[in-house]
């Protein structure tokens, strides 16, 4: 009969103090903090024992020295790897980065530093290095010695979107799309949370944005009844190259407004009837 991993913490943690003399004479056990502590060469790696916490809870009592010997080897390989990647890349911390994508499903995001960027989107931690970079999971952090990653924004920033490129671009006959791009980047979806910046001051009325590529942003800036007549034309444009990206991020359209807030927005016609959108279409100057 399974229970809930807090109710065998006690034992377990007790457990994993019997064995580790066993397993890994070298490593100790953190009750401030309920973590395996691993030394590796001049370096430390450490566990969180909630993820044996779980294993134990789903099984009877009498595998819990098993599954926490496995759990222990199992952690040791894991800190030697870590160790070594520390070696590797140097300064770890320097090489995150924050990459947004669609709302990922529960299945996808386990184990990952995932947090969530809105209602529709997922902020990803990133390790950029071109052999052994990938998403960030929550493993490798806790090993690696990664826990406040405030700063994760302000690298992706200041290395990756420092130098985008912002122009206007023909759209209809006198309206124009704005796009925020650069070539090959896989973070300049990051910048959804920040349109704003790009579009003009005192934009009370918000904008049309469209992120079909982690590279490049568009944006329509709303300021009279002509959104009708944009709205269809600029949701092909995102879909087009949604369809043709090689990164690709998101196929449809939304209405960023509000305290940063994104809207999907249907096709047109489905937003004349009711929701903000139309109430929005209905105050518009016309163009």
């Amino acid at each position: 009969m399974s229970m809930e991993p807090l109710d065998a913490a006690v034992d377990v943690h007790a457990l994993i103090r019997d064995l580790l003399p066993v397993v890994a004479p070298s490593a100790w056990f953190d009750p401030g903090t309920s973590e395996v502590v691993l030394p590796v060469g001049r370096s430390e790696a450490r566990a969180s024992s909630w993820t044996v916490l779980e294993r134990c809870a789903r099984e009877p009592r009498e595998i819990w020295p098993r599954v926490i010997d496995d759990w222990l080897r199992e952690v040791g390989d894991r800190a030697f790897l870590a160790v070594g990647e520390m070696e590797l890349f140097g300064d770890v911390r320097e090489l995150l980065r924050l990459r947004i994508v669609p709302k990922l499903a529960p299945r996808d995001r386990e184990g990952l530093v995932v947090v969530p960027a809105g209602d529709h989107f997922d902020a990803m931690v990133m390790i950029e290095h071109p052999r052994y970079g990938g998403p960030l999971t929550k493993a490798r952090a806790g090993l690696l010695g990664l826990r406040k990653l405030g700063y994760v924004m302000t690298n992706t920033h200041d290395r990756e979107l420092a130098d985008v490129e912002v122009r206007d671009q023909p759209l209809l006959p006198g309206e124009n799309v704005r796009v925020v791009t650069k070539p090959g980047s896989r973070y300049v979806s990051a910048l959804l949370s920040e349109v704003e910046q790009f579009l003009p001051r005192h934009n009370e009325n918000g904008a049309l944005v469209g992120v079909p590529c982690h590279s490049t942003l568009l944006l329509y800036p709303i300021t009279s009844t002509a959104v009708r007549d944009v709205l269809p034309i600029f949701a092909d444009v995102v879909a087009e190259m949604h369809a043709d990206a090689e990164d690709p991020c998101a196929n449809g359209v939304y209405w960023s407004h509000g305290e940063r807030r994104l809207t999907p927005l249907p096709p047109l016609e489905q937003t004349n009837g009711s929701g903000e959108f139309a109430a929005l279409l209905r105050r518009l100057p016309e163009a």
